[in-house]
């Protein structure tokens, strides 16, 4: 690695884990609702919705207030696509999308994935892009975070019948935390370049005259094929660009900070007006590890150790620290065929890489929005190195826990953490116990639905995918690394991560509904096992640590969990892996 790739990482973790503790105490006070200013606004609104903010629920009822709420959020984005071209501000004048991409879009951002199959600044409305895309930035976003508070009460308690009120924590998560960070940041980014406005798109002159293919469409407005399954495309002259205009900044805070991803625009963090210069590049690296961060102090807190928040820390961070090292590494290396035929191997492989940004910020920027749940991209990682595009599907595979999504990463990572003490109490044959609950069966099923239904979902949706017609159809990279589109598609979609190998051509009828699935699953499948945990903890009794009690805060533990991660999050995948960019890497030094 260069020196500029090692102070990079150094930078961006010292300025993660200063503000990273300074949000935990404030998340701490606004949960426990001791902040007066967060209570005088709280109460009217309480009032006016019929809230009892005292009264809470047990998991089961929390359960379903969420799915609930979520449910909805799915029926009025999807309402909002397909209803776009009789709705204001759609100053392009944009059709309703088609029914099958608005069920798997209204998934998306109501399952914190924001995978898109369709280019944003050609198919979405302004309205669309506020009322439906946005607001589910923040709601999904709160969602996860309201789930991983619940799961530290289930902890915090004992003898407990309640974990919370799902309404009272999903105001004060949206209202008090997402929004003013949101807004903070949504000021930074436009002071760096990053558009805010509801003009419409700009017809500019070019300096010269652009020629290029583009594919050809059939009536559908699906990619055409000749007999022969080969994509048609038309070849194509223009003077002008179209310059799309929007609501960009606002939109590029939350899809940051709620570890979101979905860009305003078809390139995403590569794009310009979303992404202007390399401060606002670390500023949105910077948010999108912000509350994943804050959440790990936060649970030190709340259980009255803060050794225990620093130790689910370590484990994120070594995990991290591996994967961003690695992928920057395996980027800044030379393509062999391109070297063979006269290219500077000095250079590393710039290709699908924003010039703007370079390999450094931009391998970094892939590892931490694929170890987080974040999915936005500034570079293209379909054409990463063979490992150097693994390394994003590993971050994902391991079950998005290393720092993971708003809320995700630290619920995933405690429900690793259990399994860690389950298995240490097998080795000495006692009664596994964390944080002074003990681990028993109930826990243990839960805990294995949690972390098995993701592995569950991408390798039966790959499977499927890669043995169909309508699943090969979409590949546009034949081979090994048609493979790898297809495998990362489905491990983006159930770890609701959102980004893609961009060669699989996945905005069909086939793909947007098995990805939907996958993406709905792979959400409510692990949040419901992870509230019934927090429900049977809750009610627990707790135990006083003795001489037997395998401490849960040292360098041991840190070493055990990180192991657990590695070998049950990671292996289920080994073979998929083996047969794609494993592959393709052998393949590639072969060849040459």
């Amino acid at each position: 690695m260069s020196d500029h790739a090692w102070l990079l990482l150094a930078a961006f973790l010292l300025v993660l884990f200063v503000a990273g503790k300074a949000l935990a105490m404030y998340i701490v006070r606004v949960m426990d609702g001791r902040l007066r200013v967060c209570s005088a606004i709280e109460r009217p609104l309480f009032r006016w919705c019929g809230i009892r903010a005292g009264e809470e629920s047990g998991w089961l009822a929390y359960a379903a207030a969420l799915l609930l709420f979520n449910l909805l959020g799915l029926l009025a984005v999807y309402a909002l696509q397909r209803l776009q071209v009789f709705l204001p501000l759609n100053p392009q004048g944009f059709a309703g999308v088609s029914p099958d991409s608005a069920f798997n879009t209204a998934i998306s951002f109501v399952a914190n994935t924001n995978w898109q199959g369709y280019g944003g600044e050609t198919t979405m409305s302004y309205l669309t892009q506020m009322l439906g895309l946005t607001v589910q930035n923040f709601l999904s976003a709160a969602t996860g975070i309201v789930v991983a508070i619940a799961l530290i009460r289930g902890f915090v308690r004992h003898s407990a019948k309640t974990i919370g009120n799902a309404w009272v924590d999903l105001t004060r998560v949206t209202l008090f935390i997402l929004l003013p960070l949101s807004f903070a940041i949504a000021i930074g980014l436009a002071s760096q370049g990053v558009i805010q406005n509801l003009s419409a798109y700009k017809e500019v002159a070019t300096l010269d005259t652009v020629h290029y293919v583009q594919p050809k469409l059939d009536a559908a407005g699906q990619p055409a094929v000749d007999a022969a399954g080969q994509a048609l495309t038309d070849s194509v002259s223009t003077q002008t660009q179209t310059l799309a205009m929007g609501p960009v900044a606002s939109q590029e805070a939350i899809k940051m900070l709620g570890t979101n991803g979905g860009g305003f625009f078809n390139a995403n963090s590569a794009h310009p007006f979303e992404n202007p210069t390399p401060l606002s590049n670390f500023i949105e690296m910077l948010a999108i590890f912000l509350i994943p961060c804050a959440l790990c102090f936060v649970f030190g807190e709340m259980v009255g150790d803060r050794r225990q928040g620093w130790a689910v820390l370590a484990a994120m961070t070594l995990l991290f620290v591996t994967l961003a090292v690695a992928a920057m590494s395996f980027e800044q290396q030379a393509n062999p065929l391109l070297t063979a035929l006269g290219v500077d191997p000095a250079g590393g492989n710039m290709e699908g890489k924003e010039a703007r940004f370079g390999i450094a910020d931009s391998a970094l920027f892939a590892a931490i929005t694929t170890a987080a749940s974040c999915g936005a991209v500034n570079a293209m990682h379909d054409s990463f190195s063979p490992l150097g595009g693994m390394v994003p599907l590993v971050a994902m595979q391991l079950g998005e826990v290393v720092f993971g999504g708003t809320g995700t990463g630290l619920y995933g990572m405690l429900a690793f953490a259990v399994l860690a003490v389950f298995i240490a109490g097998l080795m000495v044959g006692r009664t596994p116990e964390y944080l002074g609950k003990k681990i028993e069966a109930h826990e243990m099923k839960m805990t294995s639905l949690a972390i098995l239904v993701t592995p569950l979902l991408v390798l039966l949706g790959t499977a499927v995918a890669a043995s169909v017609d309508a699943g090969r159809v979409g590949v546009a990279n034949p081979g090994a690394h048609g493979f790898s589109e297809i495998l990362y598609a489905f491990t983006s979609a159930a770890n609701n991560n959102g980004s893609a190998f961009a060669g699989l051509s996945a905005n069909t009828p086939f793909y947007n509904v098995m990805l939907g699935i996958a993406m709905w699953f792979g959400r409510f499948g692990v949040i419901v096992p992870v509230l019934a945990m927090a429900g049977s903890l809750a009610a627990k009794k707790r135990l006083t640590a003795g001489s037997g009690t395998l401490p849960t805060h040292g360098p041991l533990f840190v070493g055990l969990l990180v192991g657990v991660v590695l070998l049950v999050g990671l292996l289920n995948y080994i073979p998929a892996l083996a047969l794609g960019p494993i592959v393709e890497h052998l393949q590639l030094w072969v060849a040459r």
